[in-house]
């Protein structure tokens, strides 16, 4: 048995089809109320939400009439970006407010909302700017578009705002991509310019160290090895007819001797005994001379004049030139003291003269052929001198090429820079140029704003679906609950469930018909006061719809 002051749980037996149905029936009312009431609220929502319409308007996205390759733009925002730029522009508080003021938009919720809630809404809830498309005709292959819709109860109004926003946008963007065109042009003009200023600096500077170090650059080391090669070949050529000029001095120096010899031969008669052999002697002191004289000049050639063997042959040369000059000096007092003891014949005395003209003449032959020498020596000096200065060029060469190196990069990167912006600005020039001929992407309105026929909401017959519904579930819940609650036996087959025992007989609840009847009729006295409220309720709804639309 079941011990006192303890409940006892029996499971519930599982329901069948007429069980669902017997539930039904009994809870009838609680199912039909919350539906009706569900249906009431959505018919009285649904006609007193105001329409709400949408204008829409479309833009197209013209790319430029002159190829991108021709002229590029000087603009790289993309067009995405560039029109989410506007769209901030366009929706910023100022701009909205002047809309809401030209069209008197929102009048009640401007006489009870701050303006800042209702430029939120505005900008939130009730304009919509759709992504860049492309488009997918042929025709338009390039172009792309975007739409604008405002959504507003008066669909005049709704057509009037969505066509004035869709012409700020066009006007927005010629403004913006006109100035953002010329803004870069400017802004590359003036670093042109300050390119140019900093190019012309490091030219100036490379001038002026290539004018304070002429010679030593690197780039003039070719230059300069030429010039050496040039001078020394100048030189040898110079040193070639110093040589030469100096064996014509000797032999025109040797023939001044053998027409002497030759005048000395002539008055021979008159000589002294030892006359021959003086004469002997001096002609071989000339004969040394001259060979001495020509191995210096050979020696000069491959030595300085400080070089020992140069200066043994100087000597030597004194030396020879000293007994010439005794001999002379000897030979000329026995010419004094012995005059000729005959007279010389006229073809003798002829012989003489010519002698003595020959003399004459080839000593001045050798005084030319000396001013030459001196002449050519002074050019070999000079030649000396500047080969010298190029060598020294050559040997400091090394000292500068740092200095003059960084010079040049400097320039040279300037001068790259200064190419390149040169380039830059005069595409960005053209680029202007082509968006102030109207020529450059732009924005045209490809559909105008339209005038809508239907309200984009609300969906009233999703609305009257929807209440209905949940006022359905609700009464099922109500039931549900109902049900779970109510443990009480309610058909045979819970008596036989429940006890386990055999029916035999049923009693039915016996009331009294007054009372019965009082109860039908509050029942049906709620149910239709209900009814009308709700009847009521729904058709003031469609009526004030109906008579605010027209």
């Amino acid at each position: 048995m079941q011990p006192p002051g303890e409940a006892l749980t029996v499971e519930r037996r599982p329901l069948d089809l007429e069980d669902y149905l017997e539930i039904v029936r009994r809870n009838k009312g609680w199912l039909a109320g919350p539906a009706f009431a569900g249906l009431v609220v959505a018919v009285v929502v649904a006609f007193l939400w105001p329409d709400t319409y949408v204008s829409e308007a479309t833009i197209q996205v013209t790319p430029p009439q002159v190829p991108q390759q021709l002229v590029p733009s000087n603009v790289s925002m993309e067009i995405s970006q560039r029109i989410s730029a506007m769209a901030s522009n366009i929706l910023s508080r100022p701009t909205l407010i002047n809309i809401i003021q030209t069209y008197n938009l929102y009048p009640r919720e401007r006489a009870r909302l701050p303006m800042e809630d209702i430029i939120e809404q505005m900008r939130t809830r009730d304009i919509r700017i759709s992504p860049v498309t492309r488009l997918s005709t042929a025709a338009r292959d390039r172009a792309s578009v975007f739409r604008i819709s405002f959504a507003y109860p008066n669909r005049f109004l709704a057509q009037k705002v969505a066509a004035d926003l869709a012409g700020r946008f066009i006007e927005e963007n010629i403004r913006t991509r006109s100035s953002q065109s010329v803004q870069t042009t400017e802004f590359l003009k003036d670093q042109l310019q300050q390119a140019k200023k900093e190019l012309d600096e490091w030219e100036n500077k490379l001038a002026e160290f290539r004018v304070r170090n002429s010679g030593r650059l690197p780039d003039q080391l070719d230059r300069n090895l030429n010039a050496i090669r040039a001078f020394e070949t100048q030189l040898a050529g110079i040193n070639d007819a110093i040589n030469r000029l100096v064996q014509e001095r000797l032999m025109l120096e040797s023939q001044i001797r053998i027409t002497r010899d030759q005048i000395a031969s002539l008055s021979a008669s008159s000589d002294a005994p030892e006359a021959p052999v003086r004469r002997e002697r001096l002609a071989e002191v000339e004969r040394q001379i001259v060979a001495l004289e020509t191995a210096l000049v050979g020696m000069r050639e491959r030595y300085r004049d400080d070089h020992p063997d140069v200066q043994r042959l100087q000597r030597q040369l004194e030396g020879l030139r000293k007994n010439r000059q005794a001999l002379l000096a000897q030979e000329a007092p026995a010419k004094t003291e012995q005059p000729g003891t005959r007279a010389l014949r006229p073809e003798q005395l002829k012989a003489l003269r010519e002698a003595e003209a020959n003399i004459a003449r080839l000593q001045s032959q050798i005084e030319a052929k000396n001013l030459e020498i001196e002449a050519k020596v002074k050019e070999q000096q000079q030649i000396q001198r500047l080969i010298k200065q190029y060598q020294s060029y050559i040997e400091s060469s090394p000292l500068v090429e740092r200095d003059y190196a960084e010079l040049t990069r400097n320039r040279d990167l300037a001068r790259a820079r200064y190419e390149d912006l040169s380039k830059r600005a005069a595409a960005s020039e053209m680029a202007t140029d082509l968006v102030a001929r109207g020529q450059g992407d732009k924005l045209e309105l490809l559909e105008p704003a339209s005038l809508p026929e239907r309200p984009a909401k609300p969906n009233r017959l999703l609305i009257i679906g929807a209440g209905l519904g949940i006022g359905l579930m609700l009464g099922v819940f109500a039931v549900g609950v109902r049900e779970m609650k109510d443990t009480s036996l309610k058909t045979l087959k819970d008596v036989r469930a429940y006890t386990k025992l055999a029916v035999l007989a049923t009693i039915p609840l016996l009331e009294n018909d007054l009372v019965l009847q009082r109860k039908r009729r509050l029942r049906w006295l709620a149910w239709s006061a209900a009814s009308l409220v709700g009847l009521a309720a729904m058709a003031g709804s469609v009526l004030y719809y109906y008579s605010n639309r027209s």
